[in-house]
């Protein structure tokens, strides 16, 4: 019965986990692209991010500040695997992520993509029946988030191990749990590729196209897999430090402090744009549609332009998790993306595995799922993935445990100041 629910439920999950992505990849070009044109500009002024993240900022601080639920997880509080949400807060967790993602603060659609399919799927069994057993409304809530993400992340597969790991389920809870997670992830991948066909939209899948050949793993290369780790998990700490201390201090004051970070990141887009010459969208945006441009054209990036947008990215990322909601894996792939380009201008390391050892490393860092990290990074690039995969592994090991030394007990990201849910 658990099997055949979760069936049901992957369809009308998916296929509401598309309509949102669809609409958010509606938004954004209508807002950045659209609007300057009809307002008579050529093209976006480079002001323009300003006064839209200031919009954006105010929505997402008033629909988190009084809509139930707080707008879903925070997430400066680190990727975790909740509960279902309960039906009231699903309004809440909408509006904050599309204000959230359609202004173009750094973060992406995969958190508040569980919750609302987690959401869906358990207001889907209250319906069917009033008071099912927790343990039911647990497993097909995970269900629902596991069809939510099916085609996100390139890979059913992937979207599985990103809420087992998340989750920390074992033994027989898990077998319990993944074998309905998965049928519904399946099935909810169908629907997606289903519905891109249909509609022309595509998938919302993350992918790169055109990666270059990957040579077999020097003893150089490990030797950067080893500065390539430890500089993730410096970075990844500076990051989490500046938003938990942010937090803070937006938590006061929620809607005006929330509108100030969204002028930080514009401020920061701008600022990049100008002293380098490339797009603010390097900056702006969760970086998941960026990662193919920027493999392609690695050659035109200077080593001072990709340290400026490890730098500004960086630091827009921090702003946007003490204050906006979404998820933090694409930007956390982006920023390790040009960090690992950046690397590969030095000696010795060719820019396949620093692309692949800067993802999977910066991954580990601010995600703590080494193996989600591990398949993030060599999944993400197909057929050079093997290849790179031990040079991966290491760089993400030492960016895991450097991250665990750098962040001690006291120093760990509070809960999430939503209410409380149980993990299933």
């Amino acid at each position: 019965m658990l099997l055949v629910l979760s069936a049901l439920i992957g369809v009308p999950v998916s296929a509401a986990a598309f309509g949102f992505l669809a609409l958010v990849g509606e938004l954004q070009p209508l807002i950045y692209t659209d609007l300057p044109k009809s307002l008579g500009f050529d093209e976006a002024p480079p002001w323009w991010p300003l006064p839209l993240l200031a919009v954006g900022g105010l929505l997402a601080g008033l629909t988190i500040e009084y809509l139930p639920g707080h707008g879903g997880h925070d997430p400066a509080a680190g990727f975790k695997a909740a509960g279902p949400p309960t039906p009231i807060e699903l309004p809440g967790i909408f509006f904050a992520a599309l204000a959230t993602l359609c202004f173009a603060a750094v973060l992406g659609p995969e958190a508040p993509l569980l919750a609302l399919g987690a959401g869906l799927a358990a207001g889907a069994v209250r319906m069917v029946k009033r008071d099912p057993p927790e343990q039911v409304n647990a497993v097909l809530g995970a269900a629902g988030s596991f069809a939510a993400v099916s085609s996100l992340l390139g890979s059913p597969l992937l979207g599985a191990f990103l809420m087992m790991e998340a989750s920390g389920l074992g033994g027989p809870m898990m077998a319990v749990v993944l074998v309905p997670g998965l049928l519904a992830a399946g099935i909810g991948a169908l629907v997606f590729v289903g519905l891109g066909s249909w509609t022309g939209l595509g998938t919302y899948s993350l992918a790169l196209h055109d990666v270059p050949k990957a040579t077999h793993p020097t003893a150089a290369e490990f030797g950067w897999a080893l500065v390539i780790g430890l500089s993730a998990a410096l970075v990844g700490a500076g990051i989490r430090w500046l938003a938990v201390r942010l937090r803070t201090h937006v938590g006061r004051r929620r809607v005006p402090a929330t509108v100030v970070m969204g002028l930080v990141v514009a401020g920061l887009a701008i600022g990049y744009a100008e002293g380098t010459g490339k797009a603010a969208t390097d900056v702006l945006y969760s970086g998941q549609t960026s990662l193919d441009p920027l493999l392609t054209h690695s050659a035109a990036y200077s080593v001072g332009a990709l340290s400026l947008l490890v730098l500004c990215k960086g630091l827009a990322y921090g702003a946007s998790l003490s204050s906006f909601r979404g998820g933090p894996i694409f930007p956390a792939m982006f920023v390790g993306a040009a960090g690992g380009i950046l690397f590969s201008h030095l000696p010795g390391l060719s820019p396949v595995a620093g692309l692949a050892m800067g993802i999977g490393a910066m991954s580990a860092a601010m995600l703590r799922l080494p193996l989600v990290s591990v398949l993030l990074a060599t999944l993400l690039i197909g057929a050079q993935g093997l290849t790179v995969m031990p040079l991966v592994i290491v760089a993400v090991v030492v960016s895991y445990v450097a991250t665990a030394k750098l962040t001690p007990p006291s120093a760990e990201p509070g809960e999430d100041s939503g209410p409380r849910r149980q993990q299933p």
